[in-house]
């Protein structure tokens, strides 16, 4: 009998490690082979900026009208600074009447005679990504857009991001700017941004100006009712409820199309009150398929909730893993023991084993030589360490540090009286001599 269940025993264990080896393998294989259909891409956690896929993600290339998301940023600032209001009007230059009848464009159709309020034209550059109404907006706020284009160029670089080429606010392709394009700029410049730059400016257009998500998610609205030419816009995101590639908790954010930057979307999904963004910029079969941008956005969205989780991987009160305890200087006890603070959540991935990289940065104020100097509460803080996931070199966003948690105090000491110190000194001075 005993034999029997020693037997059913090492089957049982040996299914159980096959099974589990082979759901290793095929997450290995899963992350190992997976691939965007596309120039570049990106996908990032809002909340932490934590990077969950990059394909060529620092290589900047053509943006379209995904621009616009830039310039929509700046018209959010200039309101929230009262330098605006979203009832405002507008007045339509000869430059932007012109664009906005131009064919093959995006567009509404702005007439110099009808009055259009800020809100108006910012709701159009998202939801049909109107490139004349973002003109007009530039014009509105800076007095060319050549101008709100330097101020486009100071945002991006207060956000670090240095590699970015911006020549106009919509994303157009200077040949349809005539002479409306930036001084000195080639007859057919192109905006250029990596998969990274974008992410970072949707974050923080999401950050800054959530509102935005309730105009992105629109899917149809009117334009210009009372005007001569109203127009019914359609989103042209079309992983919006009731679109061909609907997909749920998808609330945005911006298309773009061009020649040069071939067919590109920024995307963003929540899920169980997690939030991605994702950018997939020239999809490679958008010419057979012109769904191509937003099917491999979903397989992106997917392969990131599918892989990733966020996972509590150490617990308030873990222990250094090579420093259980920091000496205390002229103290009643020579030692005591310290830990980490808070716990620590990170994103992990399936095929990643959850060893953990901790390095301890100790506060020279506070530590010299290895000890703390005696009196010491419980919960003093005396340093911090960084705590990452070993082979996720995905880092973040905007080049953020590990994870951080505070090194602190377990047990408080007081300092040892006058006496035990002398003594402690003469004892340390004998020894020192034999």
């Amino acid at each position: 009998m005993k034999k029997i269940q020693q037997i059913l025993l090492t089957l049982l264990l040996f299914c159980f490690t096959f099974g589990f080896a082979t759901n290793v393998v095929a997450a290995e294989e899963t992350n190992n082979n997976f691939k965007i259909n596309a120039k570049g891409a990106i996908a990032v956690d809002f909340k932490t900026g934590k990077i969950l896929y990059n394909q060529a993600g620092d290589t900047p290339m053509g943006i379209a009208s995904i621009t616009k998301i830039i310039s929509l940023y700046l018209v959010e600032e200039a309101v929230k600074e009262k330098k605006l209001n979203w009832e405002d009007t507008v007045a339509i230059s000869d430059y932007a009447a012109n664009l906005s009848v131009t064919p093959d464009l995006s567009n509404v159709p702005l007439h110099k005679e009808n009055t259009y309020t800020v809100k108006e034209l910012f709701d159009s550059a998202i939801i049909q990504s109107a490139n004349a109404s973002i003109v007009a907006l530039a014009e509105k706020i800076a007095g060319s857009e050549a101008k709100f284009v330097d101020q486009m160029r100071v945002q991006l670089k207060d956000w670090g991001i240095e590699d970015a080429k911006v020549y106009n606010a919509s994303g157009l392709n200077n040949q349809y700017l005539g002479d409306n394009r930036y001084p000195g700029s080639a007859a057919d410049a192109e905006n250029l941004l990596s998969p990274r730059d974008v992410a970072i400016v949707a974050s923080h257009l999401i950050k800054d100006y959530p509102d935005v998500l309730k105009v992105s998610a629109t899917t149809t609205q009117m334009f210009g009712a009372n005007t001569q030419s109203p127009v019914e816009m359609v989103n042209w995101n079309w992983m919006l409820p009731g679109f061909i590639n609907a997909k749920e908790g998808v609330d945005g954010l911006k298309t773009g199309t061009t020649e040069l930057a071939g067919a590109c979307f920024v995307g963003t999904i929540q899920r169980d009150g997690q939030r991605i963004i994702t950018v997939v910029l020239n999809a490679t079969d958008h010419k057979n398929n012109p769904s191509a941008r937003f099917v491999e956005t979903g397989k992106l969205m997917d392969y990131c909730y599918d892989h990733w989780q966020q996972k509590e991987v150490l617990k308030a009160g873990s222990q250094l893993p090579k420093q259980k305890n920091i000496a205390i200087t002229d103290g009643k006890q020579l030692k005591t023991t310290i830990s980490l603070k808070d716990s620590v959540t990170l994103w992990v991935r399936d095929d990643l084993t959850e060893e953990l990289i901790i390095t301890p940065k100790f506060d020279t104020k506070k530590v010299s030589d290895g000890a703390v100097k005696a009196p010491v509460e419980k919960g003093d803080v005396i340093g911090k360490a960084t705590v990452s996931l070993k082979g996720d070199n995905l880092g973040y966003l905007e080049k953020a540090p590990s994870h951080e948690v505070s090194i602190v105090i377990d047990k408080a000491v007081e300092k040892a009286n006058i006496f035990v110190i002398f003594g402690r000194k003469i004892e340390n001075f004998f020894q020192s001599i034999f």
